[in-house]
């Protein structure tokens, strides 16, 4: 799914990291829907809740996602570009590094990590779950990890949408000038392209519904051919946004859509925003 960042020699262009981030709404989307069939079990996001034999302070979340960013830091995983840990004092990686080539110019190492964090259990856990404890303690949090972690990806990579921006001749002066001039709201928006974002969340709202569909009540006809529940005669079509239907997918299109519109999106744009602002910091 990632992109060989070894092999980089400048920053990718616009239409390569698109590939990129299209994947990742794929990611994103069935992270989601894994980590739905499980309920909320908001005992592992409460501090103190359980106890550690370590004797470490916080939620099970918070303590589960230490223990696997320790093992990930220790085979590289956070020397590579494009990846952030969530928690701090990560061991050194047990292999040696890897040369990645000088792409970003990131002196100010920008993380949004807590805010991805606070976002994602205060919003999206609540709102993709159905409510109780159903003591899938262990499998909800290492759905939450793998969301986590994907949400941190495609938003972090808002650093190489930024410096692909700032390598385009027909906008380099103008960033330059605004870089100078600290401009933060003229960055924002220069950087920023509605058409884009409105058929991203056109996009995702498809991929969503489709991706959402429960099919285990599909049958086949004469032909070998697939038809699903709402292929019968008077029925509705999922698309289409009625209650019941909506009901009957794994995931909520429209929460998908709002997790991009109102915060992934967003997120993304400050990251691009902060990385602007200290690119010409060694020059």
């Amino acid at each position: 799914m990632s992109r060989n960042l070894l092999i980089l020699a400048a920053a990718p262009t616009l239409g390569e990291l698109r590939d990129t981030l299209v994947r990742l709404e794929d990611t994103i989307i069935f992270a989601l829907i894994e980590r739905s069939q499980f309920k909320h079990n908001n005992s592992i996001y409460e501090e103190n809740k359980m106890s550690f034999k370590d004797g470490y302070k916080g939620s099970f979340l918070t303590w589960f996602l230490k223990e696997v960013e320790h093992v990930h830091a220790k085979v590289r995983r956070y020397q590579s570009p494009d990846e952030y840990p969530f928690t701090g004092n990560l061991p050194e990686p047990v292999l040696p590094p890897l040369a990645y080539p000088p792409v970003l110019v990131d002196p100010q190492n920008i993380n949004v990590n807590e805010d991805i964090f606070d976002m994602y259990v205060n919003t999206v856990v609540p709102g993709i779950t159905q409510p109780g404890d159903d003591t899938n303690y262990g499998s909800s949090a290492t759905r939450d990890i793998e969301c986590l972690q994907a949400l941190s990806r495609r938003i972090h990579y808002g650093k190489f949408v930024a410096e692909s921006k700032f390598q385009d001749p027909a906008t380099h002066d103008e960033y330059v000038r605004l870089i100078r001039e600290q401009n933060r709201d003229r960055l924002m928006e220069l950087l920023t392209n509605a058409k884009v974002e409105e058929l991203l969340l056109k996009r995702l709202k498809a991929k969503a519904i489709i991706y959402g569909q429960d099919l285990s009540s599909a049958s086949m006809d004469a032909n070998g051919n697939v038809k699903t529940p709402h292929e019968s005669p008077g029925s509705s079509p999922v698309i289409g946004g009625k209650a019941e239907e909506r009901a009957k997918t794994r995931v909520d299109y429209d929460l998908v859509v709002s997790l991009y519109r109102d915060y992934v999106i967003p997120l993304t744009k400050e990251v691009e925003v902060e990385y602007l602002l200290h690119r010409l910091d060694s020059d």
